[in-house]
């Protein structure tokens, strides 16, 4: 069914070049690499990260997660990066779902346990968000957290993501459903 508008991204926008190295205040954000298995594996043990990711990962599985990002990337429906600094990968974060055509993407993040406290996350999100929507020429990006996970909200808010409200029992858990706080970053915010 043909569309009325004209789609805020042609496909190709983001495939047609490599997934970009991008600075973020003392870190970068690259994209993912197969000897990044250990820090993947270290993550996905940790009680925290599976709380709010709601998943852990044999080694076969993240293996598989870290070679589907570059499919993802040029498929343009996802892009992951580890986040690091000069003593190796302290995070991730990543678009999960990219829409070309409404010009849009949901952000997903984490810290591995030794980076915590240090704005990490924070950091991340702003560099990814001004590169998304200055550079991919997306115009929305936004992230949802549980409303049990306050950290979240503070990185967050850190990054210059608005908060537009709840979802109510929008996200199942380990221990039930979640209302999710949603925060939203447009290309047109200051």
């Amino acid at each position: 069914m043909p569309l009325l508008t004209t789609p805020a991204l042609t496909p190709g926008a983001l495939a047609h070049r490599p997934q970009p190295d991008i600075p973020a205040d003392g870190l970068l954000l690259r994209p993912w690499r197969p000897d990044d298995l250990p820090a993947v594996r270290a993550a996905y043990t940790d009680p925290d990260i599976r709380r709010w990711h709601c998943r852990t990962m044999t080694d076969d599985e993240a293996r598989a997660w870290l070679t589907a990002w570059p499919h993802r990337w040029h498929a343009e429906t996802g892009a992951g990066w580890a986040v690091t600094d000069t003593t190796g990968v302290l995070g991730q974060i990543s678009l999960r779902q990219i829409d070309l055509a409404e010009g849009r993407g949901e952000v997903s993040y984490w810290v591995l346990p030794t980076a915590r406290g240090h704005h990490v996350a924070a950091r991340a999100l702003t560099a990814l968000t001004t590169w998304s929507l200055h550079q991919a020429g997306l115009h929305r990006l936004w992230l949802r957290h549980s409303t049990a996970n306050p950290a979240s909200c503070r990185v967050a808010d850190r990054a210059g993501l608005t908060a537009e409200g709840t979802n109510r029992g929008a996200a199942r858990h380990a221990d039930g459903w979640h209302d999710m706080h949603l925060h939203a970053r447009l290309r047109t915010d200051t």
